[in-house]
C-alpha cells in the first residue's frame, strides 16, 4: 500500500464485515497523531458534572507543566501559579506512565453493519488506535477481548510483542462471529461478566478503554461493577453503532439477513419509523446520562465514521484541529 493509498484511508470509514490484521497493525502509524494523555475539553465535558477524579495516582513527583483542560484542578502548583501569573500543574511519576487496557466488544450484537463495516470491525479498529497512541506514548499497554462465551486478556506491558498479542486477540475473536461459535451467554449476561474480569485484571491508575455497543447494560449488575472500577481509574466509553440502528432507511421494502436467513422489512409506516428513532435516541441518552452520573465520558462513533477522525476530535493537537476546519 502507497503512502497516498494510506493517507487516503485515514479519512474514510473502515470497510467490510470482518477485521483484517493488516488493518490492526497498519494502524500503528495512524495512532502517532493521537494524544490520549490529552484530554480534549470536549471530552472533559461529556464526563458530565460528577466527573470522578482520577485515583492511584502516584507519589513520586516528577515536574511542572502548564494547566490543561481536564486536569485534576487539585495538582495545581499555586506556587507557581501565583508566580508566573499562568495556571501550572504538578506531573507525577505514576500519572506519566500511566498502564492502559482496552477492552473490546466481540459479543453477537456487535457482528452488524449496513453500509461500510461492522460494529465488531470498527471495535478492534479503534482498540488497535488506542493500544498503539499508548505505546508510542510510552505506556504499558494491554487489553481484553469479550465474545459470546468467553474472554481473554493481555496484560498491560510496554512492548511491542504485547500490542502485536492483543492485536492476534481480536482477529481470532473477530473471525469465531457468525461461524459456529454460537450465541453463549446473553448479551447481558456477557458484558457484566467482562467487567468482573477486567476489574480483576486492573491495577488502580490504569486508563481504561471500553469499545462497545453496551447492549444489556441495563439488565445486569453492570453499572455496579463500571461504578466499582471508576473508583480506582480512569475510564472512557466508546460507544460503537451503526447509522441502520440510529434510523430506518427511506421509505421502501428492503432485505436483510443475518448471514443464513432472509427476510424483508417495510419502512413505509411514519410512525413505526419515528418510534424506531426515538428508540435509539432513548437508548443512548440514558446510556451517556448513567455513565455521566459516574464520571465516565461516552464517544459515539458510528460505523460510516473515519475512526482516526472520530478519535481526534478529542485526543487530537489543535494544530490537527484547525487544519481540519479549513
Amino acid at each position: 500500500m502507497t503512502s497516498l493509498d494510506s493517507a487516503k484511508r485515514l479519512n474514510e470509514p473502515l470497510q467490510g464485515a470482518y477485521i483484517q490484521l493488516e488493518d490492526l497493525i497498519g494502524a500503528r502509524f495512524s495512532a502517532k497523531d493521537l494524544k490520549l494523555k490529552q484530554r480534549r475539553k470536549a471530552l472533559s465535558l461529556l464526563a458530565g458534572p460528577n466527573k470522578t477524579n482520577f485515583r492511584g495516582r502516584g507519589i513520586d513527583f516528577e515536574e511542572v507543566r502548564a494547566y490543561q483542560p481536564g486536569d485534576d484542578i487539585r495538582t495545581i502548583d499555586w506556587r507557581v501559579t501565583a508566580r508566573s501569573g499562568k495556571a501550572y500543574t504538578k506531573l507525577f511519576q505514576e500519572e506519566r506512565e500511566r498502564p492502559t487496557l482496552v477492552a473490546i466488544d466481540q459479543r453477537q450484537p456487535m457482528f452488524f453493519g449496513s453500509q461500510t463495516c461492522f460494529k465488531s470491525a470498527l471495535a478492534c479498529y479503534l482498540g488497535a488506535l488506542i493500544t498503539w497512541s499508548g505505546l508510542h506514548n510510552g505506556d504499558r499497554v494491554g487489553g481484553l477481548v469479550f465474545g459470546n462465551s468467553h474472554h481473554r486478556e493481555i496484560r498491560p506491558r510496554r512492548s511491542r510483542q504485547s500490542a502485536l498479542a492483543l492485536m492476534h486477540l481480536m482477529l481470532e475473536f473477530n473471525q469465531l462471529l457468525n461461524r459456529g461459535s454460537g450465541m453463549g451467554a446473553s448479551p447481558a449476561q456477557g458484558l457484566e461478566e467482562s467487567l468482573i474480569e477486567l476489574r480483576r485484571v486492573t491495577r488502580p491508575g490504569t486508563s481504561v478503554y471500553i469499545i462497545s455497543d453496551f447492549a444489556g447494560y441495563d439488565k445486569s449488575d453492570v453499572l455496579k461493577h463500571l461504578h466499582q472500577l471508576s473508583r480506582h481509574c480512569e475510564i472512557t466509553a466508546l460507544f460503537v453503532y451503526d447509522p441502520l440502528e440510529q434510523q430506518l432507511p427511506p421509505p421502501g421494502q428492503y432485505t436483510v439477513t443475518d448471514g443464513q436467513q432472509r427476510t424483508m422489512i417495510h419502512t413505509s409506516d411514519a410512525s413505526v419509523r419515528q418510534h424506531y428513532q426515538e428508540h435509539f435516541e432513548h437508548y443512548q441518552h440514558n446510556l451517556k446520562q448513567q455513565l455521566g452520573k459516574l464520571g465516565i465520558p461516552l464517544i459515539p462513533i458510528g460505523t460510516d465514521q473515519a475512526p482516526l477522525q472520530a478519535l481526534q476530535q478529542y485526543y487530537g493537537s489543535n494544530g490537527q484541529s484547525r487544519r481540519r476546519r479549513q
